[in-house]
This record gives C-alpha cells, sequence and structure tokens, in this order.
C-alpha cells in the first residue's frame, strides 16, 4: 500500500490548494472526465455515477456516495486510481477520503488502500477471471454476517402501530391487501410500489406486510431485504461459484420485499434482480418494493425495469398533515411517559410542534426528544414561548432561512429597541447597544443560512468569535429570562412575517 501510494504522489507535481465549492464542482466534471475515460461507461457509472466532491483543503480531498457498499467497494478497489486522477486535476493531494451522505449518520474516514481490477461479469452472474480479484475480503465477511438475517423483519413494526392520515391511507390499504390476500389467489396489482422521502413510513409498511403474513399464513415464504443486502448476498454467491443457489432461493420465495431500492448499483448486479423480478412476476408471486423516488427518476437502474416497476401498483406517501402529526405525537408523549412520568408534556406544546415540525414520524420524535431534554435538563416546565424558541430550527423543511434577509433582521431589532441601524453597526459599547447588537447576530445565525464570518462583516466588519460570543451569550440569558425569551418569539414572528 505505501508503495502505491508513493508512486500516486510522484505522478503529481502541482500542489493542492483549498477550494471553494463553486471552483471544486467545476473540477470535478474534469476528474469525472478522467475516470469515464480510463474506466469506461459501465464501470465508471455502477461506481463512480453517484459520487459527490464535499470539499478539498489542506491536501485532502472528501467524497461523499450514497450507500456504505459503495464506500467499501471504492475504498478496497479504486482509492489510489481516484488519488492519482483528481490529484492530475486538483494538485498534490495527500489522501482521499470517503464518506456516506446518510442524514444524521457518522461519517468515516478512509484511508487510502491498494488497487484491485473489477473484472467483467457475465450476465449470468459468473466471473470472467479468479474471483479473489474481485472480492473484497471486508463485503465478503458483511454478506456472511447479514446473510442468515436476510428474511428478519421488525416485529415492532405492524399494521396496529401504523399512524394512518390522509397522506398514507392509500399506500396503508394497497399493503394490508397485499398482506391479507390467500396464497393462491388472484394478484390484483403486482409489483406494488411504494416511494416517500425518509421517515414517512414506507418501511414500516413493509415490516407490517412481513410480520402479518407470518402470523396469518405461516406456510407462505416471506422474504424480505434491502437493495444492499441482496448486492451482499449476490457478492458472496459469484465467490462462492455458486450463483445457481442464489437464484434457486429467489424462486422458492411467494412474498419479496425490497427496501431502499434506489441504491442498487452495478450493471451485473441490476440484470440479476432484473431476472429474479421478471420469474416472480411470472409466476403470479408477490413484489412490493419500496424506495424514495418514483420510478421514473431511478436514474441508475435500466429503463426495463424501471418500466416493469411502473406496470403495477405505484403509490406515494405524503407528509403527514396535522391532525396525523398531532396523533403520532400524542402516541409517543404517551409511550414516553409509560417509561418515564418526567416527561409529561402539556398538549399545547403538543400543538407547537404540530404545527412547527412539518416532517416524518423520525423529526417530530426528533423534536419532541427536544423538549422533553429541556424541560428535564432546566427542572422546569417548557412555556409555549419557549417552545417554539427550543423548535426554531429544527424543523428541517423551513424555508424561512432562504428568504430572511440580514437586513431584515437590523430594521425589526432596530425598531423594537429603539436603536438606529447606524448604531448596531457601529464601535459603541453602550449596553442599550450592545444588546440589541447581539440580539441581531444571534437572530442572523439561527434565522439564516449565513456563516458566522459573513454575519460579522455585515454587522460592522466584526470578528466570527464576536458573533459566536453573542449567540452563547443570547442562548445562555434567554433559558433563564422569560422576558427575553418572549422578546425573541416576538421578534422571530414580525421577522417571518415580514412586518
Amino acid at each position: 500500500m505505501t508503495s502505491d501510494l508513493n508512486r500516486a504522489q510522484q505522478a503529481i507535481d502541482v500542489s493542492a490548494t483549498n477550494l471553494q465549492p463553486q471552483d471544486l464542482a467545476q473540477s470535478w466534471v474534469r476528474v469525472a472526465a478522467r475516470l469515464r475515460a480510463e474506466l469506461g461507461d459501465d464501470l465508471y457509472n455502477s461506481w463512480f455515477g453517484r459520487m459527490e466532491p464535499e470539499s478539498c483543503g489542506a491536501g485532502v480531498l472528501v467524497v461523499t456516495v450514497p450507500t456504505r457498499f459503495l464506500k467499501s467497494w471504492i475504498e478496497n478497489h479504486y482509492i489510489t486510481k481516484l488519488l492519482i486522477i483528481a490529484g492530475r486535476e486538483l494538485g498534490t493531494l495527500r489522501a482521499v477520503n470517503l464518506k456516506v451522505r446518510v442524514q444524521g449518520a457518522a461519517s468515516h474516514t478512509v484511508q487510502p488502500v491498494s488497487r484491485a481490477a473489477v473484472p467483467p461479469v457475465r450476465s449470468s452472474g459468473e466471473p470472467l477471471q479468479p474471483l479473489s480479484s474481485m472480492m473484497p475480503s471486508m463485503l465478503v465477511n458483511m454478506a456472511e454476517q447479514n446473510a442468515g438475517r436476510q428474511n428478519a423483519a421488525d416485529e415492532n413494526q405492524n399494521f396496529d402501530n401504523f399512524m394512518i392520515g390522509q397522506a398514507n391511507q392509500l399506500a396503508h390499504a394497497a399493503a394490508m391487501r397485499v398482506a391479507n390476500g390467500p396464497q393462491g389467489a388472484p394478484i390484483g396489482f403486482n409489483p406494488l410500489y411504494i416511494h416517500a422521502a425518509a421517515g414517512l413510513g414506507k418501511t414500516h409498511l413493509l415490516n407490517a406486510v412481513a410480520n402479518r403474513i407470518k402470523t396469518t399464513q405461516p406456510m407462505r415464504k416471506v422474504m424480505m431485504m434491502t437493495a444492499e443486502r441482496f448486492m451482499y448476498t449476490f457478492i458472496q454467491a459469484v465467490r462462492q461459484r455458486d450463483t445457481l443457489s442464489f437464484k434457486d432461493q429467489f424462486q422458492q420465495v411467494d412474498v419479496l420485499l425490497i427496501d431502499d431500492f434506489q441504491f442498487l448499483q452495478g450493471k451485473a448486479i441490476q440484470q440479476e434482480f432484473c431476472h429474479s423480478f421478471n420469474s416472480l412476476v411470472d409466476q403470479k408471486r408477490q413484489v412490493i418494493v419500496a424506495a424514495d423516488v418514483p420510478p421514473s427518476q431511478l436514474d441508475t437502474v435500466d429503463q426495463r425495469m424501471r418500466s416493469r416497476l411502473m406496470g403495477g401498483l405505484v403509490v406515494d406517501i405524503d407528509g403527514p398533515d396535522l391532525a396525523l402529526r398531532r396523533k403520532i405525537l400524542n402516541v409517543r408523549r404517551d409511550q414516553m411517559v409509560a417509561s418515564d412520568p418526567r416527561a409529561m408534556i402539556a398538549d399545547d406544546i403538543l400543538d407547537v410542534v404540530a404545527e412547527k415540525i412539518t416532517g416524518g414520524g423520525r423529526e417530530l420524535e426528533g423534536a419532541l426528544n427536544r423538549i422533553v431534554a429541556f424541560q428535564q435538563f432546566n427542572n422546569q416546565p417548557v412555556t409555549l414561548d419557549l417552545a417554539a424558541m427550543v423548535l426554531r430550527d429544527a424543523n428541517a423543511t423551513n424555508g424561512d432561512q432562504g428568504r430572511i434577509k440580514i437586513d431584515d433582521i437590523l430594521k425589526v431589532v432596530g425598531r423594537h429597541y429603539n436603536v438606529s441601524k447606524t448604531d448596531l453597526l457601529s464601535p459603541r459599547r453602550a449596553r442599550n447597544v450592545v444588546v440589541p447588537r447581539q440580539i441581531g447576530m444571534y437572530l442572523a445565525k439561527k434565522l439564516t443560512a449565513r456563516s458566522l464570518p459573513e454575519i460579522g462583516r455585515r454587522f460592522g466588519g466584526r470578528d466570527h468569535s464576536t458573533v459566536l460570543h453573542a449567540v452563547r451569550k443570547i442562548d445562555e440569558v434567554m433559558r433563564s429570562d422569560e422576558k427575553m425569551a418572549k422578546d425573541l418569539t416576538q421578534l422571530i414572528r414580525l421577522i417571518e412575517q415580514g412586518i
């Protein structure tokens, strides 16, 4: 590995610099073109087509990929080639670090490793050269560890605890019909394709179907797996030269459920899935697929496969309406109180959460946890105004950050505290100026997407550390000063309403 990296460094004779996002994006287009030219369209589309640059500085390029599978494969096969090719466009690189683009997941830094070529694979799945050069041991180990659990469904997710509302009513009814259909009965629609954003319940429905069939029709064979698990299992079968057994296990399935289908990668793997899918559908076996986009937007999937997916019933799940959000919060609050009575939150607070948070169940639960933590850590009940402040930046779907301008904040704060814009931007240190100025910086951080240095520049050319101090100071005072909290709540309403 060391010799490979030394050769990589010797092949590049310019120094990498810190790149702004726009410059990095432009350079990445050229990096991608070089990769495509050297690897060919098939390999590039399979492994690099969904890679995106995140940052480049201090000799380190950070790129992201959508799945752990891609991250593992690239680091075991192509990291040195990527280092060399990217270095030709960006300058000398010490390392290329890969991260998985998963919301809320921790990023794992990858050290450069030695190259290995990926061999061509026949449509039957059999390799054209020794398997040892194709299969990274990390992925094989994953496949072996996961193979025994590929049929497991989460028993805690069933139809009884699925919250039904207008946004998910059709998807729920379709899933129920599939789950309750007797074996051998005519299938009304096949496949059933459910698509929704993360956290809206599509995986819950897949688990509910699997659990219902397991309970009511134990003789039917149900197989549930993610697209990543399908890939791991296929890789294991290729390595063991046993693709026939891999194919056979799908021919024995009565109901196949595939989650996160948008992550299915690789031409050979997609071909194998297509064969299994077509065989099951032709034999009137039920297939249910869940993804975060409709079939027409599965850019990495073959057109024929997309067409087959659209030939069944395609249903989507929208974000929950206010009534459903309130119902979800009420159930979750009762569950929390059952295990810890201190988690009791008043109904009017739940109303605020339901109004503020417009995302799915995970976002609602996270907001409720935030309210409970604030209440317990401060040993005082949360008021309506405090709840609004605690949730100020909790809603990831809030579009206000792109609309509110720092000038709007300066105008509203100055008018509220009777301080001119000139004074807010001046070096004056009088308390009647300093406090409104700090409040303005605090609101600029909370209500806009501006960075600390940019906020500092807009507030009279101040340093970013001054802005950080102001944000921390107001946040601390707001927790113990009820009047300050009310003032901030009122200011936020005025700013959002453009008054």
